[in-house]
């Protein structure tokens, strides 16, 4: 299991530690500092939805340009958060084949069974 996310985002820490008191012992990534490889990017767009994994509501997206919020398509997004690793939802979490995008009552149940 992998957890892509930020070491000081509190939404990371707690899907982490509530992860780790399931049993599970995830391998943390921080986004920010390791950065994300485009490979991963791809995967997990075609995986949740590139709508879903940018996070338009993020301080980053609010800095950005009107120029690089114009005309997103599925193309530019990726580029943008290979750029800006900050503009990914989090936490991202790679088990078993599957890929999840934040930390909902939903995502928790999937990995929390």
């Amino acid at each position: 299991m992998k957890l892509f996310g930020l070491k000081h985002c509190d939404t990371c820490r707690k899907a982490f530690k509530a992860l780790v008191a399931a049993g599970h012992q995830p391998d943390f990534h921080d986004v920010r500092i390791d950065g994300v490889e485009k490979a991963y990017l791809t995967k997990w767009a075609k995986a949740a939805g590139w709508e879903k994994l940018l996070n338009t509501r993020s301080t980053t997206w609010r800095g950005l340009s009107d120029k690089d919020k114009a005309n997103v398509d599925e193309k530019k997004a990726i580029a943008l958060m290979e750029e800006h690793p900050t503009l990914i939802k989090r936490p991202v979490i790679e088990a078993k084949g599957k890929v999840t995008v934040g930390w909902t009552k939903d995502v928790e149940g999937v990995h929390l069974k």
